[in-house]
Order: C-alpha cells, then sequence, then structure tokens
C-alpha cells in the first residue's frame, strides 16, 4: 500500500473511531492503538505535506496560532428565538395559542392540535458550520447574527464534530447549526487539574465551552473537553431538505453529526407544557448545562407561511426554566468601575453552589438597588443566577442580620483615579468623571480613541490595545503619538514592517476634523452625529471648551443631559490635560468659522428628510443642505425649522403637523437653497 492509500486508509479508519468514542461512547480499540494509528499518519503527512487534507484527523491537535479571526457574512442569518417569559405551564400554551392564531386555527376542543419538534436549549456557543461536498471547509460564530467570526481551525479540534460527513452522496453545500459545550464532568477534571497545576480556571461550563472557541491559538481549544450538539440548518444547496424539523435532525445524525436524544415530537399545548416539565424534573441529572427548551412547529411547510417577526421566527420559542436559588453570607461590598465609568457594587460572597457552579460574587447593580434591598456586610442572602449565567443577590434574610451592621455607602471619588464620583439627577448609575484618565476605562477609551469614526487609526485594534495598557505603553491617548518604531516593533507579533505601518497611520491620524477630534473623545452621550453639531456651531475647540452649559443649550438637540456630560468631561482637570497633550503631540485641523457666522442660506437651521425625493437621494438631499449651512436631524422636534418630505412620507411628517412645523417639498428645498 502506497503512502497515498495508506493515508486515505488512516483517515478513514482515526474517524471511525473519534465517532464511536465521541459521539456514541462505545470505543472499538485502545487509546494506545488508536495514538499508534495517529502517529502514523502524523508521520506520512510529514513526509508528504500534499497528502493533508482539509478533513485529515491530524488536524484536530490545533496549528500555528492566529492574528485575529477573519469576519464571516453569514448566507442564511443565524437569527436569536423568542424567549417565553412565563416558565409554568402557561408559557407552552402561551405559544401555541400564537402560532394557531397566526395560522388561523380555532381553539375549540374539536380543533386539530398543532405538531411540535420539542428539544433542549443548550447553555454553549452558538456555531455554524460549512460542510462543501461533505468535508468541513468552514466553521464561524454567530456573532451579531449577520457577521460571525471565522473559528475553523479551533472547531476542527472538537473531537464530536465530523471533518468529512458519513455519507456517499453529500449534499454540495451543507451549513449545520448547532452549540459547542462542555459536560459538567469534563468541566470539573479540567479546572482539577488546572488547579493542580497551578494554571487558571475555567469559571462555569458555558464561558469555557465560548473562550475556548475564541482561542487565537487553536492547540488552547484542543486541550479542551468541548462537545457538540447539532440543532438546525443553515444554507443548504444540492439537497432535498426533509419537511420537518425531526427529519432534518434525523438526517444530521445519519450525516455522523451529533443530535441530543432529548427530544420529541408531540401535538398540542398540554404536550409541550408536559415536555418542559419533564426535563425540567431531570434537569439537574443531565450532563450538562441548560436554561430551558425549544418549541419549534415541526412542519417546515408551516413554519415558511409563519415566517419572522423583528428578526425572530413565529414559529419557534425559548421556554426557560426558574432560575436556581441558594443562601450565603455577604463578605464584603466592593465596587467596580466598568469600561465607560459606571460603578457597579459587588458583594463578596461565602462560597456557595448554585446552578452547577461555585459563586463567590454577586452583582449589586446600583445604589437605588441596594437601597431597596438593604444589602449589608454580614447578612445572609439569597443568591440568584440570573439566565442561570449572572449571580444576582434577590432578597435579604433580615431575622439573620448581624447587629449593628452598616448600611453601604456609594464612594464620592472613583475608588481606581480618585476622580469625582457623578450621578445624574434621573439615572440610577454613579460614573467616574475621568473618562480619559481613570485606569479602569483606558483599554475602552483607546479603542473608541482609535476607531475607523474617530480618529482613524488602522490597525490600532483591541488585541494591540490590549497589548499597549498590559505592557504600561499606553495610559492616555496622547501616549500613542509617543510610540516608537522599537517599541513597537518589540511587541509580541509585531513585526517591524507592521510597527512601520501602524507609526504611519499613527501620523497621518494628526491631521483630522474638528468633529472627529470631539467623537474621538468619547463623552458621555455625545455621540457622531452631536460631535458635528458641535463642530459646526462653535468652529474651534478653545470656544467649546469656554462654552458654558447655556451656549451648549443652544446647539441643535443638545438638551440637558448632553449638555452637563459635555460640561463634567470638559471640566474634569484630567481630561483638560490629555486634551491638551493631544494638541501638543500635532493633531491639528482645519479652524472653521461658527455656523453663527457663517453666513450660508440655511446657516443656524435645522432640517428632516422624510420620503422619498423626486430627484434626490437623501445624501445628495443631506450634502446640499450642510453645503448651505444647514443641519440634518434624525427625527423631528421643536427645534426643527423644516421637513422636507417626498413621497410616501411616514410618522416624521405627521409629527411635523403636529407641532406645526413648516414642511416643504424637494422644489421649496432648492428655492430655499437657490435663493
Amino acid at each position: 500500500m502506497d503512502a497515498v492509500e495508506r493515508a486515505r486508509f488512516l483517515r478513514e479508519e482515526l474517524e471511525k473511531h473519534n465517532y464511536q468514542y465521541y459521539v456514541l461512547d462505545a470505543p472499538l480499540i485502545s487509546d494506545a492503538e488508536y495514538d499508534r494509528l495517529f502517529r502514523e499518519l502524523q508521520a506520512i503527512e510529514a513526509a508528504h505535506p500534499e497528502l493533508c487534507t482539509p478533513d485529515s484527523p491530524s488536524l484536530r491537535v490545533g496549528g500555528k496560532a492566529l492574528d485575529l479571526f477573519r469576519p464571516v457574512r453569514h448566507v442564511v442569518p443565524m437569527l436569536s428565538i423568542r424567549t417565553e417569559t412565563d416558565d409554568g405551564d402557561s408559557g407552552a400554551f402561551a405559544f401555541d395559542v400564537r402560532v394557531r392564531k397566526e395560522l388561523g386555527l380555532g381553539e375549540g376542543e374539536g380543533e386539530a392540535p398543532v405538531e411540535y419538534a420539542t428539544e433542549l436549549k443548550f447553555d454553549g456557543l452558538a456555531i455554524n458550520l460549512r460542510y462543501e461536498d461533505g468535508v468541513l471547509i468552514q466553521a464561524a460564530t454567530r456573532g451579531d447574527g449577520e457577521t460571525g467570526e471565522d473559528v475553523t481551525a479551533n472547531v476542527r479540534t472538537v473531537g464530536q464534530i465530523p471533518l468529512r460527513l458519513k455519507t456517499s452522496v453529500p449534499p454540495r453545500v451543507l451549513e449545520v447549526r448547532g452549540e459547542i459545550y462542555m459536560k459538567r464532568a469534563d468541566f470539573e477534571r479540567f479546572n482539577a487539574r488546572a488547579q493542580a497545576l497551578g494554571e487558571k480556571t475555567l469559571v462555569n461550563p458555558r464561558n469555557g465551552a465560548a473562550g475556548s472557541i475564541r482561542q487565537l491559538d487553536s492547540k488552547i481549544a484542543a486541550s479542551r473537553p468541548l462537545s457538540f450538539f447539532a440543532y438546525g440548518l443553515g444554507d443548504t444547496q444540492g439537497w432535498k431538505r426533509p419537511q420537518t424539523h425531526a427529519g432534518i435532525l434525523d438526517a444530521l445524525a445519519a450525516f455522523g453529526l451529533p443530535v441530543c436524544e432529548e427530544r420529541a415530537v408531540v401535538r398540542g399545548a398540554q404536550a409541550l407544557a408536559d415536555f418542559h416539565r419533564r426535563i425540567g424534573e431531570k434537569r439537574t441529572e443531565l450532563p450538562f448545562d441548560i436554561d430551558g427548551v425549544v418549541y419549534k412547529v415541526n412542519s417546515l411547510e408551516l413554519q415558511i407561511e409563519l415566517g419572522f417577526v423583528s428578526r425572530e421566527p413565529r414559529w419557534a420559542v425559548a421556554h426557560k426554566y426558574p432560575a436556581e436559588e441558594a443562601c450565603t453570607e455577604v463578605l464584603s461590598i466592593d465596587v467596580q468601575v466598568g469600561r465607560t465609568g459606571a460603578l457597579t457594587p459587588v458583594a463578596r460572597l461565602n462560597p456557595v453552589f448554585v446552578g452547577g457552579v461555585t459563586v463567590t460574587n454577586a452583582t449589586l447593580h446600583n445604589e437605588d438597588e441596594i437601597r431597596r434591598k438593604d444589602v449589608r456586610i454580614g447578612d445572609t442572602v439569597v443568591v440568584r443566577r440570573a439566565g442561570d449565567v449572572i449571580p444576582e443577590v434577590v432578597r435579604v434574610l433580615p431575622e439573620k442580620r448581624p447587629i449593628l451592621a452598616p448600611e453601604f455607602m456609594m464612594p464620592s471619588a472613583c475608588p481606581v483615579c480618585g476622580s469625582a464620583v457623578v450621578r445624574g439627577a434621573d439615572e440610577t448609575v454613579a460614573r467616574c468623571s475621568a473618562g480619559l484618565y481613570c485606569p479602569a476605562q483606558r483599554k475602552q477609551a483607546l479603542i473608541h480613541f482609535a476607531s475607523r469614526r474617530a480618529m482613524d487609526i488602522e490597525g490600532l485594534g483591541e488585541k494591540l490595545v490590549e497589548q499597549l495598557v498590559d505592557s504600561d505603553l499606553v495610559r492616555t491617548p496622547a501616549d500613542i503619538y509617543r510610540l516608537d518604531l522599537p517599541t513597537l516593533a518589540g511587541l509580541e507579533r509585531m513585526a517591524e514592517k507592521s510597527a512601520s505601518n501602524l507609526l504611519a497611520a499613527i501620523e497621518k491620524s494628526k491631521q483630522t476634523t474638528l468633529a472627529r477630534f470631539i467623537f474621538s473623545l468619547g463623552i458621555r452621550n455625545v455621540g457622531e452625529t452631536t460631535a458635528k453639531d458641535l463642530a459646526r456651531y462653535f468652529g474651534s475647540l478653545e470656544l467649546l471648551l469656554a462654552a458654558d452649559e447655556a451656549t451648549l443649550m443652544q446647539v441643535c438637540d443638545v438638551g440637558p443631559v448632553v449638555a452637563a456630560s459635555l460640561r463634567l468631561f470638559l471640566g474634569e482637570p484630567h481630561n483638560r490635560q490629555i486634551i491638551r497633550q493631544l494638541l501638543d503631540a500635532g493633531i491639528v485641523w482645519q479652524e472653521d468659522v461658527s455656523a453663527r457666522e457663517r453666513g450660508g442660506k440655511l446657516a443656524d437651521k435645522t432640517l428632516v428628510l422624510t420620503g422619498t425625493l423626486p430627484s434626490l437621494s437623501r445624501d445628495e438631499a443631506k450634502a446640499m443642505i450642510e453645503a448651505a449651512g444647514g443641519r440634518v436631524s434624525g427625527s423631528v422636534s421643536k427645534k426643527t425649522d423644516y421637513v422636507v418630505a417626498g413621497a410616501e412620507a411616514g410618522s416624521k411628517l405627521d409629527r411635523a403637523q403636529a407641532l406645526g412645523v413648516v414642511v416643504i417639498d424637494e422644489a421649496q428645498l432648492r428655492t430655499l437653497i437657490d435663493s
């Protein structure tokens, strides 16, 4: 047998044993024999690299570390499903009522029940597997539903996922949707081993699964005990789909993909409720975590008829279970500062086992919530895993409170940087005022500063920012402009060419606009549009810095909240210092004449566009208005001067008429500008 034939034989043999071991839990050979076959295949592929195919089991050990994950646009969006908030039997009945109503079916006793496919709602990471001609060629995360991340190298390391489908006639394209998860026993064994070696342990099975798949080094993913269940389809080509969801799952199982056996085809609402109750009773006995069950209309034809609403299918729902609770003691209350400056009190707890994990911390949300629940150090409290993920304090057991337990007081100074803590009159969250200075906010502030719509520093992304901050090379945005070639080239995974390109991008960013600079500062409540309005109105940074709240509120769409945010940020000495440092670093822009001084035909005028104009696109109309000194807003208010209405104008026109705002058409707009 030559190398080509032997390699093919070994690939087929190893995948057969992978399926027996990982999916069927019925190994046919010893670990030693499997290892011998695996090493032989590796030796052949090392001698003949051209024989290493995309479905080779050798790829399961992980390969070269990636610099980053490539974006993947889903052919068929990975949409979420609606959650039924009522965790009792009535949740199942409510779903059935909605389905029957949409299908035009009656509610009488003699009416035929709808057939449903029922399954478990796994607590892991949603993934899309793309097979072409039977071979796994790509795996992507859900992402935002439209675009995910390419995690193929990591997913190939999951033993339960076949690299080649078990069929002699594979579909030309088959996208399989499913969940990567970690069994409880595997999670506990992994943590025990990590603890013994003095390595970092995983927080919980869900985070363990998600974090493993998003490792840049696939060897790390390969070391994690991950599992997989298939539960649906994405894009398919060259394959006749079964007529039911249950039939799809049967077909996927026949292709060698793991499909959970805890599923059923039932008829009617009562059967749904029975399934929910039955799984709930055995929930703790399952080898993996779930947070509910899923109901789907079984007929694909009826699924198409029902369609979608708000990017959620009408034909499916997640019916969750009540969160698990336990009692424990509050040892202390710390205050954490988030990436946006929000201060969050956190209860440090006497460790307690809740919902499959040991809980040591629980969020107290904000100062009002602490007051409402009256949580104090030394209290015995009931802890719940909200959504079976985030622990929270549900209530205090006052009868067990120690004598003289003091009330909690939110600090007046940031516990990280010492800057003033502020809280708006109509807000529940207290915040650190030092956005650019506070170390807790540093990474997020820098990522925002360098983003495309801000200073647009190409190459300065999240990973590099983290590296620069963790290495204490960059503390404020001004430090970015002090970086040099030797420093950057010395960073991990940063070659001299990449460093040179980044320095060039940093230098290029010095030539910017006032609007971009304002937006880059990350002032709370000041988005890109407001930054443009401020730049247009004041024309210079010095005038903006000198403006009081009353002056700021003269700017279109700047109300009391935005004005207060501006004054708070710009009044903080730390922030002013960094702004000066940025200007000293060479950041410049073309000084503009303020809107008050510009004198254009539409100076100081705010217009709103609605409907379809006869000859102008929305962008063309906006450009014309701004060239004439005007400002285009997305919403109608009392400050709106004109609403430009075209065909099929909607609610904006109605609001304009209700407020008495002048409504004009395209011809009248041109007259205003040309007059």
